[in-house]
């Protein structure tokens, strides 16, 4: 099985890396904009970390799990026990974005952050919808994500994948590979239907947390 790049790494040497995709003045949708969650914080004190997050609606928005440290930890909902997905309360109460599955074949944008304000996109293609991933621990199960291709890296874990041609999201980048290294990047995202999963599955166990 292929080991992926996961961005616990990218996310460390976020501020010292060149910044991946192209500059982006603006999202596909306003519905979009409305929904996509900048995240930027001190990593190691020194260095900038990026990355961004997702409103879910209802006050509810989701990153990568590696990207806790640029949080408030008073707003973290909670979470995944296999994934790399972190659910946290938001003040943006938007309506949920429209979601649908991705499709070999599709052509997607993804969206994410290079520094305070500087919003980056990457274009590209989806190439698989079920390429497998290690487990995040030894009694975890093996995980699942599609894939496509695009020059996005750091600063693009837990932004949105979007239909490049109805604007409805498809997933929430977590990792990269590069193959062959140094010639062509494969990103890779959860679909909504897992994301969403995720959360009703935290949702189910929090009344039992507060007991």
């Amino acid at each position: 099985m292929r080991r992926l790049c996961i961005a616990v790494v990218v996310v460390a040497l976020a501020g010292c890396a060149t910044p991946s995709g192209e500059p982006a003045t603006g999202f596909a949708t306003p519905k979009i904009a409305d929904a996509y969650i900048p995240l930027e914080g001190p990593v190691f004190l020194i260095f900038e970390g990026d990355a961004a997050a997702v409103s879910l609606g209802n006050n509810v928005a989701v990153t990568n799990a590696h990207n806790a440290n640029l949080l408030d930890g008073k707003n973290v909902i909670g979470k995944s026990a296999n994934y790399d997905l972190l659910f946290f309360h938001t003040v943006k109460a938007v309506a949920e974005l429209p979601t649908a599955a991705p499709r070999v074949g599709v052509r997607v944008i993804a969206y994410g952050q290079a520094g305070v304000g500087k919003l980056r996109k990457a274009e590209g293609m989806v190439t698989r919808l079920d390429a497998p991933v290690d487990a995040i621990c030894r009694k975890c199960e093996v995980q699942s994500a599609f894939t496509f291709e695009g020059n996005a890296g750091p600063g693009f874990s837990g932004g949105p994948v979007v239909d490049a041609a109805d604007g409805k999201l498809l997933g929430i980048v977590f990792g990269y590979v590069d193959d062959p290294p140094g010639k062509k990047r494969i990103m890779y995202a959860y679909t909504m239907d897992r994301v969403l999963a995720e959360l009703n599955a935290i949702e189910r166990k929090l009344p039992e947390d507060r007991d």
